[in-house]
């Protein structure tokens, strides 16, 4: 029958537990193997300490600013995980004995094994950081982490990887089954080009961010505010008509950080930012569409990278099953969640499929072109209005800033009058960005002409790729 697949498998054939489930025959799966059987090969348990992160009690820990946890969430579409925006622990919490196993090191491939199963991110980093049981640690011995991070990711690595994922309801990889995962050993040659791309998309992506602080250091500069630190008072007061008006009576929302900086930019010449721009709040239902169309659906983490671009894999409207914000290009999206992630990003998808967000997105379509859809994001992104936006949090739970509070923003006309300085500068962030990404993809699909095709026809791959890139 059409769409159907039928495999015959000898009883020699199964693995360890003698699997007989279909799903762990299909044929893309024994392609994968058969492609990999030509190759000289070592499994993950020989090439890399394999262990897991965290398995204790730890939420009592979370804060702010601390130590680095990383869970799932966080290498899901990051190759390097240093580039996520993961929760935080004590640094007592992170130095308890328990914790010592789960401490990260330089190199090690951390490898998502419930829910984001196949996911998976190489640290990039020397600083303290640890994770959560929900992701493998492999820590190579035999083979060089970038090696081994762009072959998991590759087609074969992740046939491998979902083949051997267990379970109904709750599915897994398990540790035990890390030796069941094959990884060819190619020559040096070749692992050394792999190696050399993956550092060179990490400095490229490195500039990416260094652009970013350049732009907003251009920014809080033309604000006279580039040396500015907040107050930290052991008491302060709030007039009683401010108290009224704003409807909040807790100490927070007056914060003299806050109110110092708010002062500051109603000082300068401008316009509150609800003249800037427009709060565009127009939804898309996906029970009203086509549900065979292919739409971008970003999430608030999406927003984590100042950038929502094409990179975005489309969904079929029949899977996203809520209400969504609609995106144009040229808006810039905001999420009024945990303001200190600083999910705020400029949507430039440059084609015609449907972009939409997630409903906890604030939508700013900017009024005329004085103030580009870049600086806007860099000027929300910004230390100064980063504070405003903190203590305008309401709730302990999901803390979010009001629309009015957001719009009620000072916006002075000095940030126009750098807005060209600025653009080019995050545009030039961005072009690095995209640099990076072309280089990783280039690397795995490098890896995957080697175990279909030889390595020379990778190599040729490789030269014309770097020519193009």
């Amino acid at each position: 029958m059409e769409g159907l697949e039928a495999t015959v498998a000898s009883s020699a054939d199964l693995e360890r537990t003698a699997r007989i489930d279909a799903e762990y025959f299909q044929k893309r799966f024994l392609r994968s193997a058969e492609l990999i059987e030509k190759w000289e090969r070592d499994d993950v348990a020989t090439l890399t300490r394999v262990s897991d992160g965290n398995h204790f009690s730890i939420s009592q820990d979370f804060v702010d600013e601390g130590v680095p946890y990383y869970r799932g969430q966080d290498v899901t579409g990051r190759f390097f995980v240093e580039t996520a925006a993961p929760i935080h622990i004590t640094r007592k919490a992170f130095d308890q004995k328990h914790m010592v196993r789960s401490h990260l090191k330089k190199g090690d491939v951390l490898l998502s094994i419930i829910g984001t199963i196949g996911e998976l991110s190489l640290v990039a980093s020397e600083e303290p950081a640890t994770c959560s049981c929900k992701l493998a640690i492999l820590r190579p011995r035999k083979v060089s982490p970038e090696y081994l991070a762009v072959f998991l990711r590759s087609e074969h690595g992740q046939n491998q990887i979902e083949r051997m994922t267990r379970g109904a309801v709750q599915k897994g990889l398990i540790l035990e089954d890390m030796d069941q995962l094959w990884v060819p050993k190619v020559s040096d040659e070749f692992e050394n080009r792999i190696v050399s791309m993956v550092r060179t998309s990490r400095t490229t992506r490195d500039l990416n961010t260094r652009k970013q602080i350049q732009a907003e250091d251009t920014l809080t500069k033309s604000l006279g505010l580039a040396d500015w630190t907040p107050p930290e008072p052991l008491t302060y007061v709030a007039c009683v008509a401010d108290v009224f008006s704003s409807g909040r009576i807790d100490a927070q929302y007056f914060m003299p950080a806050k109110e110092q900086v708010k002062k500051s930019l109603a000082a300068l010449p401008g316009q509150p930012l609800s003249e800037r721009v427009r709060s565009v709040r127009d939804q898309w239902v996906p029970s009203r569409v086509d549900p065979t169309i292919r739409v971008r659906n970003y999430d608030l983490t999406d927003a984590l990278v100042p950038l929502l671009d094409a990179e975005k894999e489309p969904s079929v409207a029949a899977d996203i099953g809520s209400m969504k914000k609609v995106f144009k290009d040229g808006d810039v999206a905001i999420s009024r969640l945990r303001a200190y992630l600083k999910e705020v990003a400029v949507v430039r998808t440059g084609d015609d499929i449907p972009s939409v967000g997630s409903s906890e997105f604030f939508v700013l379509r900017p009024n005329g072109t004085a103030i580009s859809p870049e600086t806007l994001m860099v000027f929300l992104r910004s230390a100064p209005v980063q504070t405003i936006l903190k203590w305008c949090q309401d709730g302990s739970q999901h803390p979010r800033f009001s629309e009015r509070d957001l719009l009620s923003i000072p916006v002075p006309d000095a940030v126009a009058d750098v807005s060209s300085e600025i653009t080019k500068i995050v545009q030039d962030g961005f072009a690095a960005r995209h640099r990076a990404r072309k280089l990783l993809d280039a690397a795995k699909r490098a890896v995957e002409i080697a175990i279909e095709d030889g390595e020379p026809a990778a190599m040729a791959f490789l030269d014309q790729a770097e020519e193009a890139i």
